[in-house]
């Protein structure tokens, strides 16, 4: 597909105990539009633009996870920083109730496409941001779905990418999630566990599992050889009537 402004790839994508998906990606790192600001007014730079259309290994975890989580129709399942959504179309195309979330303003955009690629009828979306640049009113007014729900299961893959995320990952994800919730994040041994873990303690949140995650080097649906993976899965979980703060 031919998009003004930006090059992409279409790839037939391989998940651990699921069907395999056709992804549609930026080419490459070094595309960047935004003609209008609107992903600058976002608080995303240049730099940072690319990284929600890129598939990342950890999102690729996350996915093989979820594919292998029995399907519960009453509960309501979240994906925050969803970048392409990868994990969300995995669930979503089991049958689970997903909602996928990120701040990217093209990230809906992908996310429809890649349905429509893979035959599979709408799936939620909402704006959802920690540290947000905007308040949520402004949001509204330039038209967007802001995030306002809550979850049983909060998932994210490769967010603990900076200082001053897990504080502001651990508010999010409690301004999100139900008073008895479960939150599943994999991280690529990034460093900063430990803080994040003491945050999410604040709020009520117990370390459940720290399984290691260690992949060898494979090749994709596509031939391609895959990088040898090493990361973390880590599961929280919050009874009602536990939260910190």
């Amino acid at each position: 597909m031919t998009v003004p402004g930006y090059q992409t790839k279409t790839e037939r994508i391989a998940v651990n105990g699921a069907e395999d998906l056709f992804i549609r990606s930026l080419l490459d790192r070094q595309q960047y539009y935004d003609p209008a600001g609107t992903a600058q007014r976002l608080g995303i730079c240049s730099a940072s633009w690319p990284l929600f259309g890129m598939l990342w290994p950890s999102s690729m975890q996350l996915a093989a996870r979820l594919a292998q989580r029995p399907v519960c129709k009453n509960e309501l399942i979240l994906e925050i920083g969803c970048g392409l959504a990868f994990a969300s179309l995995v669930g979503h195309r089991r049958g689970a109730r997903v909602t996928a979330s990120d701040c990217h303003p093209l990230a809906s955009s992908f996310l429809d496409h890649n349905l429509q690629l893979n035959h599979l009828h709408e799936l939620d979306y909402r704006h959802g941001q920690w540290g947000a640049a905007m308040a949520p009113s402004e949001l509204v007014d330039m038209g967007i779905e802001v995030l306002s729900a809550r979850y049983d299961l909060i998932i994210g893959s490769d967010l603990l990418y900076g200082r001053d995320m897990p504080e502001m990952l651990a508010d999010f994800i409690d301004d999100h999630a139900l008073p008895s919730a479960e939150v599943w994040i994999v991280d690529p041994n990034r460093g900063h566990r430990p803080a994040f873990n003491r945050h999410m303690a604040a709020f009520g949140f117990e370390l459940a599992c720290d399984e290691r995650l260690h992949d060898k080097a494979v090749a994709n649906a596509e031939g391609v050889l895959m990088n040898e993976y090493k990361g973390r899965l880590l599961i929280y979980q919050r009874t009602a009537g536990c939260s910190g703060q």
